[in-house]
Formats: C-alpha cells, structure tokens, sequence
C-alpha cells in the first residue's frame, strides 16, 4: 500500500512538470481562483432593484360605476395605469345590490338594436354577412336566434349536467370531475359570454371578477358601500399592506381617509371624472376616466412618481430650526469648555505663557458674556457692546 502511494504522487509530480513545461501560464491560472457558478444568471451580476410599492385599489361603484366601456375592458386599463405606481397587490369593489342589477343606457340601445335586427332576419328581409359561428361545436348559423337556440338547447343543458355531476360527487371522485370537465367548461364561458344575455344587469360583477377584483355586494341601506369602503382601507392602512391607494371614486365623503393616509406617509390616488373636486385637491394625484382609457394616465404616472422620489429626497435632506434645541445645545458646548479652561488656570498652565499677562478679569468676563449668547442672536448695535466691556 505504501509502495503503490509513492508511486502515485511520483505519477502526479511528473505530469505537473509536463504541463509546466508545456504551458508557461499554468503557475498562474493554478493561484487564480474562478467561480464556475458565474454567469448571466449570477446573483452577483444582476442588479439589486429598489423594491416596489404595493398599490391597493378600492372602487366605488354605486358612484362610479362604468358606462361607456364594458366592465371588463374598464378594469384592465385601470389596472395597466395604476401598475407605473407599484405591483398592484389588492384589488377591491363594494357596491349594493340596485347597482349590479342596473343596466347603462348604451347597454339598453344595443340590446334593443339586436332585437329589431333579428325581427328582420326571421323575415327575410336582411341576411347577415357572416354566419354565427358556434365556437363550442364549430357548426354555423345565418340566423342569431335559430344559433342562440341552438346555444341554449345542447351547451347549456350539458353545462348543467356537467355542474351536476361535479355537485353530487365526492373526495376523489368529485376532483377527477373537476379535471376532466375543466376544458369543456371554461370554453363553454367564454362563448356563452358574447352569446347569452346575464340574467341580472349586464354581468358587472362577473366581468369585474374577471379581471381580478374582489367584489362585494353590501347591504341595501343608504351610505353602505361608502362605510364599508372606508372601513377597508382604515384597515389595510393599520396593517401597513399598501403604501400607496387608489381611490376610484368622487364622493367628497372620502376626504378625510385620504387626510388620514396622507398623514400615516402614504401615497394617494383618485381616479373620477370631477376635475377640481375635493378628492383631487386632497390626493397627491388625480386622472379622469377620460385620461385612463385614452392611456394617457399611465404616462403621467411616470411623472407623478418621479416627483414623489424628489419629495422623498428632499424630506431625507431637509432641517428644521428649533430655537430652544440649538440654545441647549450651545450651553452645554460652553460648560463642557469653561470646565476644561478652569482645569487649565487652576494648574496657572497655558499652552501659551503670554495670555495670562495680556487678558486681565475684566476681559475674560466680556467674553464669557459673548460666549453666552447664542450664533444667532446679533447686536443691532456694536456701541452697546463696547460700553457694556
């Protein structure tokens, strides 16, 4: 065994010379360490990012609910605007229950147009340019209702089955349901969406639930959806979860929350179509829904939130005079230096021999008294002081 490790290291001595010999720069590159781990991917070479703020949105919609665009496409600009502030963590809407039932004047006129065109398609008189095509089964139509017939008839009635069956299942069998059925039902949604009329409203709550906002219905009494809007937003703002809100509203009744977060160092935005309403004058921000569906929004972001980073500097940097501070601290500057010159003249040392022959009792109090006074507080004039020396 002792043998066989001589002749090892013997073996490894003699193919170092070779490589040695061979390559002048191996002494070098073999006392250089690499770290092979180093790459793009390298926590090293990425650059630290400065945290995002979490912005929290809270929606008024018994005040503002949309009209002129669907819900769904209303929600998703909001979102993209409010998204140059932070990472958009919470996303709220509190109405009642007249609210989600109502249906907007431009929702009424279309629906009314769609009905006069199919009275005119069962009559023969207009043929529409493209059939309905059925995007569940593929099949086509030339008439809407004979196609939302068919909707009705075959895909409703499985989608029922379907709800069915998961509802009467149970453990397993119910999850295996669940994922067997998942596809089918999901592309049932999305067709029945653009096919079928909501029962109730025009799908205000659907569509915003959609788009990821967490809706919830209040209670039919005057001012509810404002309290519990408010009490929502105390909350997040006690927890400390956002540092920045988003209020989509134009009732004055939410001036003071946005005093409070304003006083707490938080970041406020309101989103209404009263341009020097109460709630702008307030917020730190304030967009038209005009602005955030033309987009313009998000630009001016950029803007706003560079200005907060200024205001951030500027606090970290500013310094406030406190008259009764600096004359404090001006006193204990002088004691701590009279206690050090009493030490001196009770030893009779100076550092220079001169001083104690050319300053007699009298000077020496005159400027104790000079001492005395703090920086800021000027003679207006100099005769009073040579009188009072």
């Amino acid at each position: 065994m002792l043998m066989f490790l001589k002749f090892r290291n013997f073996s490894h001595s003699i193919k170092y010379t070779q490589l040695k010999n061979q390559n002048p720069c191996f002494e070098f590159l073999r006392l250089c360490h690499f770290d092979s781990k180093l790459g793009l991917g390298s926590s090293s070479l990425a650059p630290t990012l400065p945290p995002q703020n979490n912005v929290a949105i809270f929606w008024d919609l018994d005040n503002k609910p949309p009209k002129t665009v669907s819900p769904f496409e209303a929600a998703i600009k909001l979102k993209t605007a409010v998204c140059s502030f932070g990472f958009v963590k919470y996303m709220v809407a509190y109405a009642n229950r007249h609210t989600f039932s109502y249906v907007p004047q431009v929702v009424r006129e279309e629906r009314k147009h769609r009905k006069s065109l199919n009275q005119l398609e069962n009559k023969g008189v207009i043929k529409p340019v493209e059939s309905y095509l059925c995007r569940v089964c593929g099949r086509n139509f030339y008439n809407n209702e004979k196609f939302i017939n068919h909707f009705k008839q075959i895909h409703e009635r499985e989608q029922q089955k379907r709800l069915n069956q998961i509802e009467s299942a149970r453990g397993k069998r119910r999850v295996m349901l669940v994922a067997k059925y998942a596809m089918k039902m999901q592309k049932y949604k999305n067709a029945a969406r653009d096919i079928l009329t909501p029962k109730v409203g025009y799908g205000l709550a659907d569509e915003l639930k959609r788009a990821g906002f967490w809706v919830r219905t209040v209670l039919d009494k005057p001012q509810a959806a404002d309290v519990a809007l408010k009490d929502h937003m105390v909350d997040m703002m006690d927890k400390r979860r956002a540092e920045c809100l988003v209020l989509v509203s134009d009732d004055s009744d939410f001036v003071h929350v946005l005093k409070e977060a304003k006083s707490r160092c938080l970041k406020t935005v309101v989103v209404g179509d009263v341009n020097d309403g109460a709630l702008k004058r307030v917020a730190d921000a304030g967009f038209s829904w005009q602005e955030i569906l033309m987009g313009k929004a998000k630009k001016d972001a950029e803007t706003v939130v560079g200005r907060w980073k200024d205001r951030d500097v500027l606090k970290r940097l500013e310094w406030t005079y406190n008259p009764e501070v600096e004359k404090n601290l001006h006193g204990m500057v002088y004691e701590s230096d009279n206690y050090e010159s009493k030490d001196e003249y009770d030893g009779n040392y100076s550092e220079d021999g001169d001083i104690d022959d050319t300053l007699d009792g009298h000077d020496v109090g005159c400027l104790q008294k000079e001492d005395a006074r703090g920086w800021w507080e000027l003679d207006s004039n100099p005769e009073t002081t040579s009188q009072s020396c």
